[in-house]
C-alpha cells in the first residue's frame, strides 16, 4: 500500500497543486477536489499539508479547506472498495505486469505507473495472504472472544481509533477490517464500529503532527478531528439503521448460509458503509462550513504579532518529501519568506547607514537572522530531497532554487557584514555622507531595491518577464553607479574635513549596491535558464515599495 501510494503521488503531484489552488471555488467543488486528489494518492495527510500551506500563504480560506477535508474523508474511502473486490485470483499477474513495466519501460512515467500497478497488486496479494494467515483462528477460543467483545460498539472505537493513531494508516486498518471480515470473524455492525474509530484515530495522525506548527495547520488539524469526531457521535446510536441500508443496497449472497455468507456480504458492506457514513456526514455539515470555521477560530485565536529572532520554516514539510513537485513548491513558497526579509534589508540598510538610525540597523541585523535560520532549513530541506528520486525537470529545479537561496543568504550576509558595520564605524567616527551625493546614492539604492524585488518576485511567481527586466537594467544600474562613482572621486578633491573617511563609506555604499545588483541579476538567471514556474505573488516583495518614497535621503 505504501509503495502504491508513493507511486501515486510521483505520477499525480504535479497537478494536485494546481486542482486544489484552482477548483476550490464553491463548496461542491471544494468536496469533489478533496475527494478526488485523496483518492489519487490514498492519503489525507498529504491533502492536509497542501492545504495548510495554501491556508498559510494566504491562497485559500479555512472555510474553503472544511470543503476539501470533509472529500479528503470521501477519497480515503476508495481504498476499502478497491480491497473488498474478490480479485485475489489476479494479484499476482498484476504484480507481474507491474515489475515489467517499471524493468522494460522506457520513460520515467512508464515506470512509475508500473510501480502503481504492482503495488495494487501487492495490495490484493497480501490481504489474500493474511486471510489465509487468520483462517486457523477460527476455531482459537481466545480470538473469537476477542472478536466477540468488538460487537460492544465503544469498545470497537476505541480499540481501532487506537490502533489506527499507533500505525498512522487508516487505510491498513480498513484494510485488515475486511480481511477479519472475509473470515468471517466480525459482523457488519462490529465493521462500522471500526471504521468509525479508524477514522477517529487518523484525525489523531494529523493533529500530532500540527504540534509546533503555525496557528493555520492547527486549525486545519482540528477542523479534521471535529468533522470526524461529530460524524461519529451522530451516527453512533444508529449503526443498527446504517448497517440495515448498506445490507439492502450491498449485493448478497443467498446461495450461502451461515459463517460462508457472512464472510461473502460483510467486507462489501463495510465497505459500502464506510463510504456512506463520509457522504453522508459531508452532506450533514457542508453547509455549516463558516459557523466551523468561526468555532475553530475561537478554539485556535491568532496570536500577537511579534518578532521572533531566528525564524523557523513554516512551509517545508517531511511527508511531501516522497512527492518532489510538491516538495519543490515548498521549497518556492518558503524561499518567498526569504526574499521577503532580504528585500526588507535591502530596503531599510542605506537610508539607515546613511542618517546612523541604530534602531534600524538593529532590525537588519534581526532581519539577518531571520534569513540564516531560513537558509539552513531550506537547504536541509533540499539535502533531504536528493535522496528521493526525481524527474530531471525536478532535478533541474532543485539545483536552481538551491542557488537561488544561496544568492539571497549572499545579498543578507553582505549587507549585515559590509553595509551595518560600515554604518556603526561611520557612526562612531561622526562621519556623514555629503549631501551632494544623497540624491545619486538615493537613485541608485531605489534601482537596486527594484531589482532585488523584482527577482524576488520573479522566482516565487514565476514571471519570466520580471526575471528579464532585472537583466535589461544592467545598463541603467551602470550608469548610477558610474555617477555616483565620479561624484565621490569629485568629492575626494576637496578640502572638507574628514573627505578620506567620507570616500571610504560612500564607495562602500556604492560597491555593496553594486553587488547587491549582481546577485538579483544572478536570481534572474535562474529563472530564466531553468524556467522556474509559480502560481503565487511572493509574500511581502510589494509592500515595502511605497516606503522608498518616505525614505530621506
Amino acid at each position: 500500500m505504501e509503495q502504491m501510494t508513493d507511486a501515486m503521488k510521483q505520477v499525480a503531484g504535479s497537478r494536485m497543486k494546481g486542482m486544489l489552488a484552482r477548483l476550490t471555488t464553491s463548496r461542491p467543488r471544494a468536496v469533489l477536489t478533496g475527494a478526488v486528489v485523496t483518492a489519487t494518492v490514498q492519503s489525507s495527510s498529504v491533502t492536509t499539508v497542501l492545504l495548510v500551506g495554501f491556508v498559510s500563504a494566504g491562497l485559500m480560506t479555512l472555510p474553503q479547506t472544511i470543503g476539501v477535508i470533509m472529500g479528503a474523508e470521501i477519497g480515503t474511502t476508495v481504498t476499502a472498495q478497491l480491497i473488498a473486490f474478490k480479485v485475489t485470483r489476479y494479484a499476482l499477474v498484476g504484480v507481474i505486469i507491474g515489475f515489467l513495466m517499471q524493468f522494460l519501460g522506457g520513460r520515467k512515467e512508464i515506470k512509475q505507473y508500473g510501480l502503481v500497478i504492482m503495488g495494487l497488486g501487492f495490495v490484493f496479494y497480501g490481504m489474500d495472504v493474511m486471510g489465509q494467515a487468520t483462517h486457523p483462528l477460527r476455531t482459537h477460543e481466545p480470538f473469537i472472544a476477542l472478536m466477540q467483545s468488538m460487537e460492544t460498539p465503544l469498545l470497537g472505537i476505541l480499540l481501532s481509533a487506537a490502533f489506527t493513531a499507533l500505525i498512522q494508516s487508516s487505510s491498513a486498518t480498513t484494510g485488515i477490517i475486511i480481511v477479519l471480515a472475509s473470515q468471517g470473524f466480525i459482523t457488519l455492525q462490529a465493521g462500522i464500529a471500526l471504521i468509525f474509530g479508524a477514522n477517529i484515530g487518523t484525525c489523531i495522525t494529523a493533529l500530532l503532527a500540527a504540534i509546533g506548527k503555525p496557528r493555520e495547520a492547527v486549525r486545519t488539524a482540528l477542523v479534521h478531528v471535529s468533522f470526524n469526531v461529530a460524524g461519529v457521535l451522530v451516527w453512533y446510536h444508529f449503526i443498527p439503521q446504517l448497517a440495515a441500508l448498506v445490507t439492502w443496497v450491498s449485493p448478497g449472497a443467498e446461495e450461502l448460509s451461515g459463517m460462508a455468507r457472512l464472510a461473502a456480504e460483510t467486507p462489501r458492506q463495510i465497505a459500502n458503509a464506510h463510504t456512506a457514513f463520509n457522504v453522508a456526514n459531508t452532506l450533514l455539515f457542508i453547509g455549516f462550513t463558516p459557523a466551523i470555521a468561526w468555532w475553530v477560530r475561537k478554539l485556535v485565536p491568532d496570536r500577537p504579532a511579534t518578532h521572533e529572532p531566528g525564524a523557523r520554516a513554516r512551509f517545508l514539510d517531511d511527508l511531501l518529501l516522497d512527492t518532489p513537485s510538491l516538495a519543490l513548491d515548498r521549497v518556492r513558497m518558503e524561499i518567498g519568506r526569504v526574499a521577503e526579509r532580504v528585500v526588507e534589508m535591502v530596503h531599510a540598510a542605506p537610508p539607515a547607514l546613511i542618517h546612523h538610525r541604530g534602531e534600524e540597523l538593529d532590525h537588519v541585523e534581526a532581519m539577518d537572522d531571520d534569513v540564516d535560520s531560513l537558509y539552513a532549513d531550506i537547504v536541509a530541506y533540499l539535502g533531504q530531497l536528493t535522496r528521493v528520486g526525481m524527474k530531471p525537470a525536478d532535478t533541474r529545479t532543485l539545483q536552481a532554487y538551491l542557488s537561488v537561496v544561496n544568492y539571497l543568504e549572499a545579498i543578507a550576509d553582505l549587507i549585515e557584514t559590509n553595509m551595518v558595520q560600515a554604518a556603526r564605524e561611520a557612526q562612531a567616527e561622526e562621519v556623514a555622507v555629503s549631501e551632494g551625493t544623497l540624491d545619486l546614492l538615493g537613485a541608485l539604492h531605489e534601482k537596486t531595491f527594484w531589482a532585488v524585488e523584482k527577482a524576488a518576485s520573479a522566482v516565487h511567481a514565476g514571471h519570466p518577464g520580471a526575471a528579464q527586466e532585472v537583466i535589461d537594467a544592467k545598463g541603467r544600474i551602470a550608469s548610477l553607479v558610474e555617477a555616483a562613482e565620479a561624484r565621490v572621486a569629485d568629492r575626494l578633491a576637496s578640502d572638507a574635513p574628514n573627505r578620506l573617511a567620507t570616500f571610504r563609506l560612500e564607495s562602500d555604499v556604492i560597491e555593496s549596491l553594486k553587488r547587491i545588483y549582481y546577485f538579483a541579476k544572478r536570481i534572474a538567471k535562474a529563472v530564466l535558464e531553468q524556467g522556474l514556474a509559480g502560481n503565487e505573488t511572493a509574500p511581502g516583495t510589494t509592500r515595502t515599495r511605497e516606503r522608498l518614497e518616505t525614505a530621506a535621503y
